[in-house]
């Protein structure tokens, strides 16, 4: 039996996750829930990552490290600083995002992570009708982080987003599409279960599609809550992603924090072991 990594994102816990108080706290709590992994936003640390020290990024993953988890990814990369879009027609806007999104791969290879989640839908809205521009220039956007990542494991990742969440880059066709476009080996594929539902096909289906390419999963049902937590069948999911060559972490990440972040931990847990057992 393949067994699965299990993560969770820390702004389970709320937008101050992040904090010299709270990090440890928790780490602790996704320790004692029993995951092995942990993914972070980087707001929840910094405004803007260039703000951390060596110092802080060596503290934050000694936390992780301390507790037993492995960092697995970071996601929301776009939330803060204000001002920053992948394919703007300015060229000094996403050239100012490049250098951005450069930053935040040194931050995920001083932590230990090895996947950066793009989605950040507030970043990436068109720019007028002109769609086919807009991919052209977020393929010179992934391109540029990814030539910064070349000798490193970390892959960057176009995640898919439906609409109203977004209106760029809405399926996983699209994503995957983008990916083989770029055709760079720090570039990758993940998907989002969340995602993937608001898709004709469904999730399972998609999941048999593109698991083989897939290095990430973010684990959340249909209803923006976790794993188990509403009507998304995920045994079907695990059976798909069972007959692909998937090896990455399996990433709860929810978007509707009640009841409360220990609740959605073990819960969630509970029900991706069960259906993957």
């Amino acid at each position: 039996m393949r067994l699965y990594g299990y993560s969770i994102c820390n702004e389970t816990w709320g937008s101050t996750a992040g904090s010299q108080h709270n990090w440890p706290v928790v780490c602790g709590a996704a320790r004692d829930a029993g995951y092995t992994g942990i993914e972070i936003a980087p707001f929840t640390f910094a405004d803007d990552c260039r703000t951390l020290s060596s110092t802080d990024r060596r503290w934050i993953a000694k936390c992780a490290s301390d507790a037993g988890l492995t960092i697995t990814a970071l996601h929301w990369l776009l939330v803060s600083p204000a001002g920053m879009h992948i394919h703007s027609s300015e060229s000094s806007i996403r050239l100012k995002t490049v250098d951005y999104l450069k930053s935040l791969a040194d931050l995920c290879v001083d932590v230990g992570a090895d996947v950066m989640v793009l989605g950040s839908p507030g970043a990436r809205k068109l720019d007028g009708l002109d769609h086919k521009g807009a991919v052209s220039r977020t393929i010179d956007t992934l391109c540029d982080v990814a030539v910064h990542l070349a000798n490193t494991d970390v892959r960057i990742c176009p995640e898919a987003l439906p609409a109203p969440e977004a209106d760029f880059l809405l399926t996983q066709q699209e994503a995957a599409a983008l990916v083989l476009q770029c055709n760079h080996p720090n570039i990758g594929m993940m998907l989002d279960v969340k995602s993937m539902c608001s898709e004709a096909a469904g999730a399972a289906a998609l999941v048999e599609t593109y698991g083989d390419i897939t290095c990430h999963l973010h684990a959340n049902d249909a209803n923006r809550r976790g794993p188990g937590f509403g009507s998304t069948d995920f045994t079907a999911i695990a059976k798909a992603l069972k007959q692909t060559q998937f090896t990455g972490w399996i990433s709860v990440e929810v978007f509707d924090y009640t009841p409360d972040p220990i609740t959605i931990a073990n819960e969630s847990l509970r029900h991706l072991k069960s259906v993957f057992s």
